[in-house]
């Protein structure tokens, strides 16, 4: 089934992404960036053999005048016969997106900026404060008395249109729903040796002044690299959390969600300041997306899903992120509309609200 024609003419505000590399990738480093893999294993064979490999074999080979299905070998030797800010305007220009919110906070020195990407193709872009990198880089600089107000500056001053926190990757997503007292702060930073932060009082805390800054507050959920477990990114353990912070009236978005997509549309249906989006796993399942997209928006209400890429370092991701999300959509209002769930207008408005309003409406841009 084709696009339709009101969804492939959307433009898309991308929540949240990272920036593209600067330079040419190996075929290695090009692979493992297409998945969560942190390496192409001679025992599992190429990662081209996946829904992501077929994927831009099928719809980014003939962006660089390559016919479709051209083979891995092909596609990586004319990639690399063009300069790299050609290819990364290439896919970002064909994605359709206007709007990029940056978390510029994973591996910064190998990517281009916030302001940079949105220079290649004239779109606008805003930052994304990262809570852990926050931290980070605050610790050891100042005493840990200092600390708490030092953060609760930053955070009241920041030109970001959101925070993020990767609480997922550190301790886990059951925070508590009780906020941690300053002195506890002081005495887990004060305890704070190395300098990857760790400590679920400091990172609770930080999810807790986010929301005090007014940050709509982003949470990595599901799968992701293999520094995480997997089985602690379930986002109904942010329960307790998410019901102490209702009354705040500040967003809370989550990210991803796969495997836990359903738990996500829960979540999003039952508390008022709670969104969601499928997040990477929408170019990740390759063909297969438009089947996961359906069952992310079983009970979720419309004005609560979001669209976004988690596009990093390949450009192709952002492409294939709006590619997918557009079919995957399509498919969506079509079968609503065969159904006669709804009628063509409210299909129009639908698209419209996941695609832009929402992100709109939500970080108030």
């Amino acid at each position: 089934m084709g696009i339709l024609p009101f969804v492939a003419e959307l433009g898309l505000i991308d929540h949240h992404c990272h920036g593209v590399l600067c330079t040419d990738s190996t075929r290695a480093e090009f692979e493992s960036l297409l998945l969560e893999a942190d390496e192409v294993s001679a025992l599992g064979g190429t990662l081209f053999d996946s829904a992501i490999g077929f994927a831009v074999r099928r719809w980014c080979a003939p962006l660089l005048d390559l016919p479709r299905h051209a083979s891995a070998e092909e596609y990586l030797e004319r990639r690399n016969s063009l300069h790299v800010t050609e290819v990364s305007r290439t896919f970002l220009m064909a994605s359709g997106i206007h709007t990029f919110l940056v978390d510029g906070g994973f591996q910064p020195e190998r990517l281009v900026s916030g302001d940079e990407l949105a220079s290649l193709t004239g779109a606008a872009a805003h930052e994304i404060v990262r809570l852990e990198v926050l931290a980070e880089s605050l610790h050891g600089a100042v005493s840990p008395a200092s600390f708490l107000s030092e953060v609760r500056s930053r955070l009241a001053s920041t030109s970001a249109v959101g925070a993020k926190s990767v609480a997922a990757y550190r301790v886990g997503l059951a925070l508590p729903g009780v906020r941690p007292a300053d002195a506890d702060v002081v005495a887990a930073v004060a305890a704070w040796e190395s300098g990857r932060l760790a400590d679920p009082v400091v990172i609770t805390w930080l999810a807790w002044e986010a929301l005090d800054a007014g940050l709509p507050l982003q949470f990595h959920v599901g799968y992701g690299d293999s520094d995480i477990d997997l089985h602690r990114c379930d986002p109904s353990l942010l329960t307790p959390f998410l019901r102490a912070t209702a009354g705040l009236g500040v967003p809370v978005l989550l990210l991803h969600n796969y495997p836990f997509h359903r738990q996500a549309g829960y979540l999003a249906q039952v508390f008022p300041h709670v969104f969601c989006d499928l997040g990477l796993a929408t170019h990740g399942l390759g063909h297969q997306a438009p089947r996961v997209f359906a069952e992310a928006l079983e009970i979720v209400p419309y004005g609560k899903f979001l669209f976004s890429s988690d596009a990093f370092a390949l450009p192709e991701l952002y492409y294939l992120g709006a590619l997918l999300f557009r079919q995957a959509l399509s498919d969506f209002l079509a079968d609503g509309l065969r159904r006669d769930a709804f009628v063509e207008e409210d299909a129009h408005r639908i698209a419209r609200l996941i695609a832009s309003e929402n992100a709109a409406r939500v970080y108030e841009l």
